[in-house]
């Protein structure tokens, strides 16, 4: 898709909308659409060692045009000292998101276009400038590049010590490689005091330091036109920018016509689910990063993301080298909820992961027919059960009923799983509704998979059979016409929350048809909205409906009501399974679709955010891009175009 961006957009909040590119390390280049930093976690180069070690090496650059005896700055910046900010937005007459980001400016009789561009691979961004001179007089442009050689996140609090020499900057035990098509100059250091205005919103660290020691310049004659380029990257740079740039429009283009999808919000959800999916030298395997800027690769995250992200797009190779690599480092029964780094031990604090990952199995194979790989996930598949039923870490264990109960104390093990200063939110120890959704398919999965594996499923078809009658008794309110959140002798129980709804989507559910329409019908009332699934019912005395403030106010909202895109993916084939999954249903359905268009403009082009506020959801918050935001409202457009490809008259 193509979003074009102007005047009323950044009179509206010139840094409100930001773009980004990845390279398949977990590395990433993104700024605002005015190409300002708005976040500390922006940068042109935030390089990747792995998914979770990640360095803001090019920060930003301070642009300026010189034209006879004026000297206009291009780019965009607030700064914390009391400089006055950099205005170029004032010159920028369009920010268009295509096959990459580009910004179109008019100074005077100068028009200059800049892109910017990732390697795939490889820890290298390159900015390509476009110069047409309709004067008559020469000009020059000038770019100095404020670097920062410091762990995203951790922007710089005192002047870090650089040194530059011969196109190479030294400094913090890291290096950069600079290549220019013009002449690149040693500068005195200096410094920048940054205002990150996203972040103070936030109650994040609102300012940071970014240093100087070289800059490049570009003489443009008087009615010529001169493309420009400056490459930084972590490796002795060999290609020109404009080959980097052709390179990465390239990919985006074959990601959008590879989707396989038909409809253009499809395709473009295609593309960005490309985003998170990694490489992980430490395992030796593909990973999946939960979100930009803030998030690493995280078992839950990856394989509620897996689905959509991987699977949807027929990357048959790459799930199957994610599944391997959770199964490998499955211990007592649990994934890693957050992987190791170093000498670091994996966590495993999530209850919901192991089940996941047999979910993800079973999808793999509907499509693949893989009976080696259920063999070799076989011997996997059943210690997680077996472990769940005698009981492992973090209280999780099967009750005398057949359901699982999970957490204790200070536990986080289900995705509801924020705590601060020692306070859980939203706790859900007990029988968490989702999660005996997923045992129950997990144990489906097993009966019907042991054949496979040479196995006899029969005892897994009993359990189920005996979780299934349990489970309505338990959880089913037939008086509220829905599903309790969770078993746990509290008043929690019975919080009308968006957890029930994978109820009635995994491959193998429990409830009859009429229970499955109450509760969608009771989630479309009080939950659902265009953006997302709230978290909690606006009519529990709970509910919060702003996100924001400092960290403490932000996670006491996160789980209270805050919006959530990625639950809409279950609501939406919830909706459809409910009506029969007709094409006429998939008709009324895309009716209902048309807002993504306006979804996927806002914020981060081309991607779906994390949150949005629960009373009033407006602009996006949390992570730009958020994978199983993504991939969930993927599997729904996929969904849609196989059921409008039965009756294409009734769509």
């Amino acid at each position: 898709m193509r979003f074009i961006y102007n005047n009323r957009d950044f009179l509206a909040g010139k840094e409100r909308n930001c773009w980004l590119l990845t390279n398949g390390l977990g590395g990433f280049s993104s700024t605002s659409q005015v190409f300002s930093v708005s976040r500390n976690d922006q940068g042109l180069l935030i390089a990747a060692d792995s998914p979770n070690h990640r360095f803001n090496l090019v920060h930003r650059m301070t642009e300026t045009l010189l034209t006879g005896k004026e000297k206009m700055i291009l780019s965009s910046q607030t700064f914390a000292d009391g400089t006055p900010p950099e205005e170029g937005w004032r010159y920028l007459r369009e920010f268009i998101w295509d096959l990459g980001p580009s910004w179109h400016y008019q100074i005077g009789d100068v028009t200059l276009t800049r892109k910017c561009a990732m390697a795939y691979g490889e820890n290298t961004t390159a900015v390509v400038y476009t110069i047409d001179n309709h004067s008559q007089e020469p000009c020059t442009l000038r770019v100095t590049p404020v670097l920062q050689f410091a762990p995203k996140g951790e922007p710089p609090q005192t002047p870090v010590s650089l040194e530059y020499r011969d196109g190479v900057v030294r400094g913090e035990g890291r290096v950069l490689y600079v290549k220019s098509s013009g002449q690149l100059l040693s500068i005195e250091a200096d410094s920048q005091s940054l205002f990150y205005a996203d972040d103070k919103k936030d109650g994040r660290r609102e300012s940071g330091l970014g240093a100087c020691c070289f800059a490049s310049e570009w003489t443009v004659g008087p009615g010529q036109c001169l493309t420009a380029s400056i490459v930084f990257s972590t490796e002795p740079v060999h290609a020109e920018g404009e080959e980097i740039l052709r390179g990465c429009e390239n990919r985006q283009r074959m990601l959008l016509e590879q989707s396989g999808f038909r409809s253009e919000e499809a395709r473009e959800l295609a593309r960005s689910a490309d985003a998170f999916v990694v490489d992980r030298a430490s395992t030796k395997g593909k990973t999946i990063e939960a979100g930009y800027p803030f998030f690493g690769d995280w078992g839950r995250d990856t394989m509620i993301s897996l689905p959509g992200c991987v699977l949807s797009r027929g990357e048959y190779e790459t799930a199957r080298s994610i599944l391997r690599t959770f199964l490998a480092y499955e211990r007592d029964g649990l994934l890693p909820n957050l992987f190791p780094e170093g000498e670091s031990s994996p966590e495993y604090n999530s209850v919901d992961a192991p089940l996941l990952l047999i979910n993800g199995i079973w999808l793999y194979y509907q499509r693949t027919e893989d009976q080696d790989f259920i063999r070799e996930a076989w011997p996997v598949m059943e210690r997680i059960v077996r472990c769940y039923q005698a009981g492992t870490r973090y209280s999780i264990s099967m009750d005398t009923d057949g359901l699982i109960r999970a957490g204790s104390g200070r536990d986080q093990v289900t995705w509801m799983d924020v705590c601060v200063n020692g306070v859980l939110p939203t706790p859900r120890h007990g029988k968490p509704v989702e999660i005996n959704a997923y045992w129950y398919n997990a144990l489906c999965i097993l009966s019907h998979l042991a054949p496979v594996a040479g196995s006899d499923g029969a005892e897994y078809a009993a359990l189920a059979q005996r979780v299934k009658v349990s489970f309505e008794k338990a959880f089913w309110m037939p008086e509220k016409g829905y599903l309790k959140d969770v078993i746990s002798g509290t008043e929690a129980d019975e919080q009308l929350r968006c957890n029930q709804i994978w109820v009635l989507t995994m491959p193998f559910t429990m409830l009859n048809p009429e229970q499955e329409r109450q509760i969608v019908d009771m989630v479309g009332r009080w939950l659902y909205t265009p953006h997302g699934l709230r978290t909690l019912s606006p009519e529990d005395p709970e509910f919060c409906p702003f996100y924001g403030g400092s960290q403490w106010n932000r996670d006491m909202a996160y789980h209270q009501g805050t919006i959530w895109p990625f639950p809409l993916g279950a609501y939406y084939l919830a909706w459809l399974k409910t009506r029969g999954n007709t094409p006429e249903a998939a008709a009324q359905l895309r009716v209902q679709l048309e807002s993504m268009k306006e979804l996927l403009r806002e914020g981060c082009a081309g991607q779906l955010p994390e949150i949005y506020d629960g009373g009033n959801p407006g602009p996006s918050k949390g992570c730009f891009a958020q994978a199983w935001s993504v991939g969930e409202l993927l599997r729904v457009y996929e969904t849609l175009e196989q059921l409008e490809a039965q009756c294409p008259d009734a769509c």
